[in-house]
């Protein structure tokens, strides 16, 4: 890698600080869990991000073909990635606002849960998926090795599967009100239609 290909990865790093800082400081205050996820599940999903995100962020792993490139080594390439990945944070950190007391790094429902349709959850169900996923795309953009795309891959399922369980709960919870807003809105995209 080129000192210019490294520059913009740190930069794309940098937003991820930026993100696990606010993660911290806003988990300080949060309504108390009603119901969550068994720890077993919950690891499957955990191991699956920590393996994604070591594919991405572990040089050690740049090796054989997982260190081969998908895209040409270019300071304008890695400089769209980390862009991207800036942007991807500040939707996750925005969604967060949004949610406000009723996150949880766990699928957890929560003493006195309101179902959020403000900000990005208006168009998206799961908006903190979504940033993140960006996020993770134009770091692995900015990296521009396979690894990355291994890793994107990995965090793709593992989102889409904490979403479904996501979705069994609230469906539980709110019933029709939120399959209405599963039927207004998409579940990492806007609906089209």
């Amino acid at each position: 890698m080129t000192a210019d290909s490294y520059y913009w990865l740190h930069w794309a790093a940098t937003a991820w600080v930026v993100f696990l800082l606010y993660w911290f400081v806003s988990a300080l205050r949060l309504k108390a869990a009603k119901r969550r996820e068994p720890a077993g599940e919950r690891l499957v999903y955990v191991l699956l991000m920590a393996a994604a995100y070591v594919l991405v962020f572990n040089d050690a792993l740049s090796v054989g073909w997982l260190g081969k490139r998908f895209v040409p080594e270019s300071a304008r390439i890695g400089a769209v990635g980390a862009a991207v990945a800036f942007a991807g944070i500040a939707l996750a950190i925005w969604a967060r606002w949004h949610l406000g007391q009723n996150w949880s790094a766990t699928v957890t429902l929560k003493e006195g849960h309101e179902l959020i349709r403000t900000g990005p959850y208006r168009r998206i169900r799961h908006p903190i998926y979504t940033g993140m996923l960006v996020a993770l795309a134009g770091t692995t953009l900015a990296l521009g090795e396979y690894r990355g795309l291994i890793g994107l891959g990995i965090a793709v399922s593992a989102f889409f599967a904490k979403a479904k369980k996501e979705e069994r709960y609230l469906v539980q919870e709110f019933g029709e009100q939120f399959q209405e807003h599963m039927r207004q809105t998409g579940m990492f995209l806007p609906r089209l239609s």
